[in-house]
């Protein structure tokens, strides 16, 4: 499930500097994320950890990474509690692990179905599959 996300945040002025076309992917990217319901936007990883604690396994929701070199963080409630994973961009694509795509709810599309038959493995996680 998605825990749904508080008004809709506006383009982050915090980024680092992109080429043109990257600027493009994300942009467009932002664009997309702000109309879902699971994007907060600049919340701390505590504040999306205690959100998260009081829902059910599984449910998720995207926001800005504190760490000056990713763009999006992922922060999911597993069996043993919230955890986050870094989206990183690079070369114009969002990444996750093994999964890569020019938009960042695509990405999560793709680790979604991905992960119902192979699930993935973090060491953040301690080994916890994340389905």
């Amino acid at each position: 499930s998605v825990l749904p996300s508080p008004a809709h945040p506006t383009l982050p002025d915090r980024f680092r500097m992109f080429r043109s076309w990257e600027w493009e992917v994300l942009e467009r990217s932002l664009n997309i994320l702000q109309a879902s319901d699971f994007y907060w936007g600049p919340l701390s990883v505590g504040e999306a950890h205690a959100k998260l604690q009081r829902e059910p396994v599984g449910t998720y929701l995207v926001r800005d990474s504190s760490q000056g070199n990713c763009l999006f963080s992922l922060s999911v409630r597993m069996p043993t509690g919230p955890v986050s994973l870094r989206i990183s961009f690079q070369e114009g694509y969002f990444r996750l692990k093994n999964w890569f795509s020019d938009c960042v709810v695509r990405l999560l599309e793709l680790v979604v179905a991905g992960t119902r038959n192979n699930p993935l493995h973090f060491d953040e996680m301690g080994g916890t599959p994340l389905v």
